[in-house]
């Protein structure tokens, strides 16, 4: 597992690398060579939107995560697993029920493409759905270590499953 962890991490390098270059050349083609381009700002935001998405699904360890954790502080361990195996459940519940309706509209956006590199807008997006199955994979995960009477700390993170 340790090394999904390292590879999801260099996916993430990847795409952080491609929103750089992109960056650069963008500024390059504009200030040196007076050729504004409009595809180095379309690759900026398609590696972005992918890098949020991949990195919120395989990278961020649940302890990374923002929270507000006000009633958290009022229980002790086994309320707050308690709480945590609530959140999940919710989590999962939501997810799940909003995964055909996401697969029906990221399908459907195969008619669009964007601007200037023509992507079709179903392989854009498709990186949503693997964060959607991910959260929902990530929350079971955390409900089963509830269970097991284990802190969602000791194993949230891809390289501890």
């Amino acid at each position: 597992m340790r090394l999904l962890a390292r590879a999801a991490e260099a996916v993430a390098a990847l795409l952080l690398g491609v929103i750089f270059l992109a960056f650069i050349l963008q500024i390059a083609l504009r200030y040196l060579f007076d050729l504004p381009v409009g595809w180095t700002a379309e690759i900026s935001l398609v590696a972005w939107l992918w890098l949020i998405l991949w990195g919120a699904a395989f990278v961020l360890r649940d302890e990374e995560e923002i929270r507000i954790d006000l009633l958290k502080a009022l229980f002790g361990p086994r309320g707050q697993r308690v709480l945590a195996s609530i959140g999940s459940i919710a989590t999962v519940a939501l997810f799940a029920l909003a995964m055909p309706a996401t697969w029906d509209y990221v399908s459907f956006m195969k008619v669009e493409s964007s601007s200037y590199l023509k992507i079709r807008f179903d392989w854009l997006y498709s990186i949503y759905l693997v964060f959607a199955a991910a959260v929902i994979a990530r929350h079971l995960w955390l409900i089963v270590n509830a269970l097991r009477g284990r802190s969602s700390a000791d194993s949230t993170h891809i390289g501890s499953l």
